[in-house]
């Protein structure tokens, strides 16, 4: 497959999720992502994931979900001669990604106006909780954090259980994926003379991605609720039990709305005035909700699955991780990848890829998450240093 971020450097400071998943993304398309890490130490993320061996050797199975297809280099970016090889690495550079608190870089003497000095077409992005300015600017912020001040919390869950947090990182991974798409926007500009700084928020990011709630609230001014497994746009269209198992049934249109009623054998409600009509459907969603679950228990969820889409209603089961890896859709497209014994594991690892297609092939890297510093001799020979000048650089510990 030919790449279109085949000839990109990106250089890869960050931690943990936001950060490398976004060169995640861009790793898939092509670019060689160089990842910068803390000797010793490296992304946190190595020491994270439900493997407590594979931690203990910086290999945690959250490093190794985000981190294939990149390279590692260790530098010290408080030593004089690490700062020194950082800013001769941006020079070969066309992308900078980093994930600290607004002004670290800049203290260290790294930051976009030092670095544009050394490559003044240099793409900086630079992921943060809150952005670069505003009163919270300076505050830390993961995951959690963002989901509760975003408000995601509070339409997540129903009346009794909210505000629940969504159950995995969203906050982090759209904050990554806006990252991603900003930095391959800025690339896409190929006559551009200056470098583009990318000050990426998570909170703005998580809220970018809520249009339809916030607007509700900013031009209908009504302000968003709680409502469980309901679609707030429609009924009958959540999730609804059956015989045996969960099915969600997304029935948006007044004629998938009929052909549910068809379907379940009560062609009846079609007429009834409590649902015949969308306001009316969601005024009396729970009346509608029992009406239909009756008629589902009489089969399983599989059975109604099939009968629905074959009406033409959106349907679907609901199902727990392992079973959506094992469904045919998701396992014979490409969207696993497999690496073999792994160094610093010892063993195979599957990891998911991105979620799209390029030519009709799923895009993949071809080398396993790397152990920490593996390229570090390697990368800084490519800068010119020779053997001799790379080992004074680890005595000194610049790197």
């Amino acid at each position: 497959m030919q790449k279109p971020l085949r000839h990109v450097r990106v250089l890869d400071l960050t931690n943990v999720l936001a950060g490398p998943f976004c060169c995640h993304q861009l790793a898939h398309m092509g670019a060689e992502v160089i990842k910068v890490e803390t000797p010793g130490t490296g992304d946190l993320a190595r020491q994270l994931g439900a493997d407590a061996e594979l931690n203990q050797r910086l290999m945690g199975v959250s490093f190794l979900a985000q981190n294939p297809g990149k390279q590692s280099i260790t530098l010290n970016l408080k030593h004089a001669r690490g700062k020194e090889v950082f800013r001769k690495l941006v020079q070969s550079a066309d992308v900078v990604v980093e994930n600290f608190r607004p002004g670290v870089m800049t203290r260290l003497g790294l930051g976009f106006e030092t670095l544009r000095q050394d490559n003044p077409r240099l793409i900086y992005c630079a992921i943060s909780g809150f952005g670069q300015d505003g009163p919270l600017s300076d505050l830390p912020a993961y995951d959690q954090i963002i989901q509760g001040m975003s408000g995601v919390m509070s339409i997540t869950g129903d009346a009794q259980t909210a505000p629940y947090r969504v159950g995995y990182p969203v906050s982090d991974t759209i904050g990554g994926i806006t990252a991603a798409f900003a930095i391959a926007a800025s690339l896409a500009d190929h006559q551009r003379t200056e470098g583009y700084f990318i000050d990426v928020s998570m909170l703005e990011a998580t809220l970018a991605t809520m249009g339809w709630v916030v607007s509700n609230h900013l031009i209908a001014g009504k302000t968003p609720a709680p409502m469980g497994n309901e679609n707030f746009t429609a009924s009958p269209s959540g999730t609804f039990r059956t015989g045996d198992g969960l099915l969600n049934i997304a029935a948006n249109k007044q004629e998938q709305f009929e052909a549910v009623c068809r379907v379940v054998g009560r062609p009846d409600l079609i007429a009834d005035e409590r649902f015949a009509a969308r306001q009316a459907r969601l005024a009396n969603r729970t009346a509608l909700t029992q009406a239909l679950e009756a008629e589902l228990a009489k089969k399983p969820a599989d059975a109604w699955w099939a009968l629905l889409n074959e009406a033409g209603v959106p349907a679907g089961p609901v199902l727990g991780v392992p079973q959506t890896l094992e469904q045919p859709q998701v396992r014979d497209r490409g969207m696993i990848g497999t690496f073999a014994d792994v160094p610093g594991v010892g063993r195979d690892i599957r990891v998911v890829r991105t979620g799209f297609k390029l030519n009709r092939e799923a895009p993949s890297v071809d080398t396993p998450p790397p152990q920490l510093g593996e390229h570090t001799r390697q990368i800084l020979a490519g800068l010119g240093y020779s053997e001799t000048e790379i080992d004074t650089l680890r005595q000194e510990r610049a790197v």
